[in-house]
């Protein structure tokens, strides 16, 4: 019997394959030095209550002092957070971040006084201290985005005690955070080259893309077992979250959780409605590639597990680490010196997280706050899709770093709104390069697979999400509860819709709404779909040298939260509000997939 492979503990990992997070905090005991004097410095907070009507230097006072403990906190905050995700299973990992977040909710408890006080005081004298004090007006868009709130903010003990039970509305997100990264356990599988191993979320991806049709369904049949084997818990994780969301909609007044969701950024409700709108008419085009699909593997039945395969049969293309490195920087290349001198910078200085370990958290991300490296996860796997990963998420990390270096704390980061642009911003941009570079057929063939897969995920996958999640917030504030039969019953519903009658849409595939983190944060997976809509006209500005689309788009990456993401996403050259962007992205769609079938005929 072969030998099953085994994921490495953290300790049996490579330093260098990791991230680095000394800079941050020496030690443990330099965390708990800088914990103790933050818990210290939060009755402070409490005792500016009753002072903003004084006049300009109580509120500039109020917001300096609320801001400085807020920085403080970020930065014990991303260090307990980092720590605990590169071994979730670790329980001084564990405990660590439950200091973390417990020492946020009392945060919001004592500064939850600041916001309704602010909204009491008269309308024409806080524009006037904003317009006319010198001092305030550093603050002035900081504290207007929140008047605009006025509505929606209850009275200040209302707050307060909302802000105590963060701890417990968080409870059913935590809860599906502990049971997918750390105690689910899969079975062993065998791999492409008929070795045991054990199944995990990195792998499963990986498996999932395999070109051996038995590979990949024991993989997508194993892992949605174990899913399944806990639909009921899960879904009431699910339930929890939502009745979360809506509750606090309703307490501050909004008419949804969507409302209440797309608020906070300012972004009308238009903009998600149209979205879903411009989907589903662009839905055929969805229909014919997955039927193209089906023809080109050449099976009398395609199924879900056969959605991530490429095309075009084994990868033409598979990077180590190492190799993905070089080829960002030379993908990159076209954003300027300055840019890649940064991105050089992440790699030699141990931002990045590399390799999957036991208990690390599944998928990637970029985090980090003003005071820190934008620092990045991985779970590194050596294909195409990992090198789109890396470069997604640094586009992430250099957001942030431009950002942080060019605004003041308060305006130091990104809405959510705008998050997912520059990092697809950064896979149109590899797209383009790999494209241009080579002039094997057969590898152009497999690269616009990629970027029409990447398209299918990003833009229709993740509006289908939006749809699912719209649907369980409405239907909860109807009264429908959302047992796992429901759940179940209406997500296979609309991936049969959204697939169309060429895949098989398998008994399994029902059960995906409950392994999909982002359900769990609040409206957020809709943006993906824009901003990967968004980027594609960046993109397209950057590589076809249109005059002052570099700097444009640079200046994109420095604007922060300066102004609101709709106007600074006018500055960069894209009407949001509009759809002449969605328009352009089904465009290029199209194009590429016509392309991608006459090459397919050749081949």
């Amino acid at each position: 019997m072969s030998e099953i492979k085994q994921l490495p503990t953290r300790d049996e990992v490579d330093p260098e394959m990791t991230w680095d997070l000394t800079p941050i905090y020496s030690s443990i005991a330099d965390f708990n030095t800088d914990f103790e004097s933050l818990k210290a410095q939060l009755p402070a907070i409490s005792e500016l209550t009753g002072t903003l009507h004084q006049g300009p230097r109580a509120v500039e006072t109020a917001v300096r002092t609320i801001l400085d403990s807020m920085r403080e906190l970020e930065k014990l905050y991303v260090y307990a957070s980092l720590r605990h995700d590169q071994d979730t299973a670790d329980a001084a990992n564990q405990a660590l971040l439950n200091r973390a977040q417990t020492l946020a909710t009392s945060f919001s408890e004592v500064a939850s006084w600041f916001e309704p006080e602010l909204m009491a005081l008269p309308e024409d004298q806080l524009n006037q201290w904003l317009n006319d004090d010198e001092t305030l007006q550093k603050y002035r868009h900081y504290l207007r985005a929140i008047l605009t709130q006025r509505v929606h903010v209850l009275s200040a003990g209302e707050e307060k005690l909302l802000a105590s039970a963060g701890d417990a509305l968080n409870a059913s997100s935590n809860t599906f955070s502990m049971l997918n990264d750390a105690d689910l356990e899969f079975p062993v599988v065998m791999d492409d080259d008929g070795h045991s191993v054990q199944l995990s979320q990195g792998i499963y991806d990986q498996l999932i893309q395999s070109t051996k049709p038995e590979v990949r369904k024991m993989a997508f049949q194993q892992l949605y077992r174990v899913y399944g084997q806990f639909s009921h818990t899960l879904a009431a994780t699910l339930s929890g979250n939502v009745k979360t969301h809506n509750f606090q909609a309703t307490a501050h007044h909004f008419t949804n959780a969507r409302e209440a969701a797309l608020f906070a950024n300012h972004i009308p409700e238009s903009v998600f409605d149209s979205l879903v709108d411009s989907v589903n008419e662009h839905l055929p085009l969805l229909h014919r590639y997955v039927a193209l699909r089906k023809q080109l593997l050449g099976v009398k039945e395609l199924h879900m597990y056969d959605l991530y395969t490429p095309i075009m049969g084994e990868p033409a293309l598979s990077y180590t680490y190492q190799q993905a490195q070089q080829m960002a920087l030379k993908a990159l290349s076209v954003l300027g010196d300055d840019y890649i001198q940064t991105v050089q910078t992440a790699f030699n200085s141990r931002w990045i997280d590399v390799v999957e370990n036991k208990g690390k958290r599944s998928g990637a991300y970029s985090s980090g706050m003003y005071d820190t490296a934008p620092y990045m996860l991985l779970n590194w796997q050596d294909n195409l899709e990992n090198l789109f990963t890396l470069v997604h998420e640094m586009g992430h990390s250099m957001h942030s770093f431009y950002t942080t270096h060019n605004q003041p704390y308060q305006y130091g980061d990104y809405p959510i709104f705008v998050a997912e642009i520059a990092s697809t911003t950064n896979e149109n941009l590899l797209t383009d390069y790999l494209l241009n570079e080579t002039s094997d057929p057969k590898v152009k063939a497999f690269i616009l697979n990629h970027y029409l897969d990447g398209f299918k995920g990003t833009v229709f996958r993740q509006t289908q999400f939006a749809e699912f999640e719209h649907l369980i917030h409405q239907q909860d504030a109807a009264g429908q509860p959302l047992t796992a039969d429901y759940l179940n019953q209406q997500y296979l519903a609309l991936n049969k819709r959204y697939y169309g009658d060429a895949v098989i849409s398998d008994d399994e595939i029902k059960l995906e709404w409950s392994r999909i983190p982002h359900f769990y944060y609040n409206y957020y997976v809709y943006q993906y779909a824009t901003g990967f809509a968004a980027a594609n006209t960046l993109a397209n500005g950057i590589v076809t040298g249109k005059p002052g689309a570099r700097e444009a788009y640079l200046g994109f990456l420095k604007a922060g939260s300066s102004d609101y993401p709709i106007e600074v996403m006018k500055q960069a050259g894209v009407d949001m509000t509009a759809t002449n962007y969605l328009d352009q992205a089904f465009k290029v769609f199209e194009q590429r997939l016509i392309e991608f079938e006459k090459l397919a005929k050749t081949l």
